[in-house]
């Protein structure tokens, strides 16, 4: 009889043990947030739609098929945003996460007053620190995203920063109606 009341008192505790392991592994970072979906069902944001097909002049403009190249009809977000802005979309490509050529003279003028090439790894490491910060009640049983719980006093309330602006007299155009 104690001996099974040892072996239920082990199991439970080995259970409660093997829940305070880390998902990512040893010395792997954390992501900023933990977007993973365990609904099962398709993640919406990744699906992006094309661009309308069109039919050209003559058959003779399409260009030949490459076997994991781009298509006519795959979204260029970035070229867009250039064309509507009144740039060069050809000059923006940028592969690898490189600078196209096109995109110096923005790098140039951003980093006029200097800029530190390890910029994104310490930000990454000063909000790594931050949301690590635990008070004695911030513990949890079952994994959750600490982002919105960290930065939750820095949080913006969208509709109480459009009613300022509605009574300080600002258009706002792309927000809902008055009701």
């Amino acid at each position: 009889m104690r001996a099974a009341h040892l072996a239920i008192i082990a199991t439970i505790g080995a259970l409660a043990l093997s829940g305070c392991t880390s998902r990512f592994g040893a010395g792997a970072s954390r992501p900023l947030h933990d977007l993973r979906a365990n609904s099962g069902e398709p993640e919406e944001f990744a699906i992006v739609p094309n661009k309308p097909l069109e039919l050209p002049q003559t058959f003779a403009e399409l260009p030949q098929p490459t076997p994991g190249g781009a298509n006519r009809t795959d979204q260029t977000p970035q070229a867009d945003a250039v064309a509507a802005l009144g740039g060069n979309p050809a000059a923006t490509v940028a592969r690898g996460g490189t600078v196209g050529a096109g995109d110096q003279s923005v790098v140039q003028a951003a980093s006029r007053y200097g800029r530190d090439g390890q910029i994104r790894e310490t930000l990454a490491a000063e909000d790594e620190n931050y949301r690590k910060r635990k008070g004695l009640f911030t513990w949890s049983l079952v994994p959750r995203d600490n982002y919105s719980a960290a930065y939750k006093r820095q949080k913006l309330d969208p509709y109480a920063w459009l009613q300022r602006y509605r009574a300080a007299g600002a258009r706002t155009p792309a927000a809902p109606p008055v009701e």
